[in-house]
Protein backbone atom coordinates (compact mmCIF):
# COMPACT_ATOMS: atom_id res chain seq x y z
CA UNK A 1 0.00 0.00 0.00
CA UNK A 2 1.44 3.46 -0.72
CA UNK A 3 -0.61 6.62 0.36
CA UNK A 4 -0.65 9.62 -2.03
CA UNK A 5 -0.12 12.37 -1.41
CA UNK A 6 -3.61 13.67 -0.43
CA UNK A 7 -3.01 11.83 3.04
CA UNK A 8 0.46 12.69 3.41
CA UNK A 9 -0.43 15.98 3.25
CA UNK A 10 -3.61 16.60 4.99
CA UNK A 11 -2.01 14.10 7.64
CA UNK A 12 0.59 17.34 7.81
CA UNK A 13 -1.84 19.94 7.24
CA UNK A 14 -3.79 18.51 10.16
CA UNK A 15 -1.20 18.31 12.68
CA UNK A 16 -0.08 21.96 12.13
CA UNK A 17 -3.85 23.00 13.08
CA UNK A 18 -3.36 20.63 15.87
CA UNK A 19 -0.40 22.48 17.01
CA UNK A 20 -2.86 26.04 17.05
CA UNK A 21 -5.52 24.37 18.44
CA UNK A 22 -6.06 26.65 21.39
CA UNK A 23 -4.96 29.54 19.51
CA UNK A 24 -7.60 30.33 17.04
CA UNK A 25 -8.07 29.89 13.46
CA UNK A 26 -4.85 29.76 11.22
CA UNK A 27 -4.73 30.81 7.32
CA UNK A 28 -4.33 27.86 5.05
CA UNK A 29 -1.90 30.02 3.22
CA UNK A 30 -0.12 30.07 6.56
CA UNK A 31 -0.48 26.49 6.95
CA UNK A 32 1.17 25.67 3.41
CA UNK A 33 4.21 27.65 4.07
CA UNK A 34 5.17 26.25 7.09
CA UNK A 35 4.39 22.68 5.76
CA UNK A 36 5.95 23.15 2.40
CA UNK A 37 2.88 22.13 0.57
CA UNK A 38 0.92 23.75 -2.49
CA UNK A 39 -2.12 26.57 -0.96
CA UNK A 40 -4.24 25.19 -3.96
CA UNK A 41 -3.62 21.61 -3.00
CA UNK A 42 -4.21 22.19 0.99
CA UNK A 43 -7.52 24.23 -0.52
CA UNK A 44 -8.96 21.01 -2.19
CA UNK A 45 -7.93 18.97 1.08
CA UNK A 46 -9.37 21.34 3.07
CA UNK A 47 -13.55 20.12 1.69
CA UNK A 48 -13.92 16.27 2.71
CA UNK A 49 -11.91 17.27 5.89
CA UNK A 50 -14.21 19.88 6.47
CA UNK A 51 -17.36 17.68 5.34
CA UNK A 52 -16.47 15.18 7.37
CA UNK A 53 -16.61 17.87 10.73
CA UNK A 54 -12.81 17.48 11.31
CA UNK A 55 -12.10 20.89 10.25
CA UNK A 56 -14.36 24.13 10.74
CA UNK A 57 -13.63 27.62 8.54
CA UNK A 58 -13.91 30.95 10.20
CA UNK A 59 -15.16 33.68 7.59
CA UNK A 60 -13.53 37.29 8.14
CA UNK A 61 -10.38 39.34 9.05
CA UNK A 62 -9.51 36.69 11.33
CA UNK A 63 -10.65 33.69 10.25
CA UNK A 64 -9.23 30.85 8.85
CA UNK A 65 -9.32 27.08 9.47
CA UNK A 66 -9.11 24.89 12.88
CA UNK A 67 -9.46 21.73 14.08
CA UNK A 68 -13.59 20.98 14.85
CA UNK A 69 -12.47 18.18 17.50
CA UNK A 70 -10.17 17.80 20.05
CA UNK A 71 -6.38 16.35 18.93
CA UNK A 72 -7.33 13.29 20.87
CA UNK A 73 -9.92 12.40 19.04
CA UNK A 74 -8.93 13.03 15.72
CA UNK A 75 -6.67 9.43 14.68
CA UNK A 76 -4.29 9.44 11.61
CA UNK A 77 -6.48 6.85 10.26
CA UNK A 78 -9.57 9.03 9.92
CA UNK A 79 -7.75 11.36 7.97
CA UNK A 80 -6.22 9.16 5.44
CA UNK A 81 -9.98 7.42 5.56
CA UNK A 82 -11.19 11.01 4.85
CA UNK A 83 -8.84 11.67 1.94
CA UNK A 84 -7.91 8.38 0.62
CA UNK A 85 -11.92 6.06 0.98
CA UNK A 86 -10.51 2.28 0.70
CA UNK A 87 -6.53 2.22 1.62
CA UNK A 88 -6.52 -1.92 1.62
CA UNK A 89 -3.84 -3.44 0.22
CA UNK A 90 -5.65 -5.80 -1.96
CA UNK A 91 -9.44 -5.07 -2.87
CA UNK A 92 -10.85 -8.67 -1.49
CA UNK A 93 -9.78 -7.77 2.29
CA UNK A 94 -12.61 -5.03 2.23
CA UNK A 95 -14.56 -6.53 -0.40
CA UNK A 96 -14.83 -10.84 -1.11
CA UNK A 97 -17.29 -9.96 -3.98
CA UNK A 98 -13.89 -8.82 -5.94
CA UNK A 99 -11.99 -12.20 -6.22
CA UNK A 100 -13.59 -15.04 -7.46
CA UNK A 101 -10.92 -17.51 -5.38
CA UNK A 102 -11.63 -15.52 -2.34
CA UNK A 103 -13.41 -18.78 -0.27
CA UNK A 104 -10.02 -20.66 -1.23
CA UNK A 105 -7.71 -18.10 -1.66
CA UNK A 106 -4.46 -19.23 0.93
CA UNK A 107 -2.86 -15.72 0.71
CA UNK A 108 -6.41 -13.72 1.59
CA UNK A 109 -5.42 -14.51 5.53
CA UNK A 110 -2.06 -12.48 5.23
CA UNK A 111 -3.59 -9.78 3.19
CA UNK A 112 -6.40 -9.55 5.71
CA UNK A 113 -3.90 -9.67 9.21
CA UNK A 114 -1.31 -6.95 7.69
CA UNK A 115 -4.88 -4.62 6.22
CA UNK A 116 -5.57 -4.76 9.83
CA UNK A 117 -2.40 -4.54 11.51
CA UNK A 118 -1.84 -1.48 9.69
CA UNK A 119 -5.59 0.13 10.43
CA UNK A 120 -4.84 -0.96 14.45
CA UNK A 121 -1.56 1.34 14.06
CA UNK A 122 -3.07 4.45 12.08
CA UNK A 123 -6.21 3.92 14.32
CA UNK A 124 -4.02 4.03 17.55
CA UNK A 125 -2.19 7.37 16.52
CA UNK A 126 -4.10 10.59 17.24
CA UNK A 127 -2.63 14.20 16.09
CA UNK A 128 -2.44 14.75 20.68
CA UNK A 129 0.31 11.85 19.80
CA UNK A 130 1.91 13.28 16.92
CA UNK A 131 2.11 16.74 19.05
CA UNK A 132 3.23 14.89 22.04
CA UNK A 133 5.99 13.30 20.04
CA UNK A 134 7.03 16.23 18.24
CA UNK A 135 7.33 18.50 21.32
CA UNK A 136 9.21 15.70 23.05
CA UNK A 137 11.77 15.02 20.14
CA UNK A 138 12.22 18.81 19.08
CA UNK A 139 11.91 20.63 21.95
CA UNK A 140 14.10 19.00 24.33
CA UNK A 141 15.59 20.62 27.12
CA UNK A 142 19.51 21.92 26.84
Amino acid sequence: MRLSTRSRYGVRMMFELALNYDKGPVYLKDVAAIQGISFKYLSKLVIPLKSAKLLKSVRGVHGGYMLAQHPEDITVRKIVQILEGDVSLVECAENPEACTRYAECVARSVWEKADKAIMDVLNSISLQDMMDEYKKNFFKSV
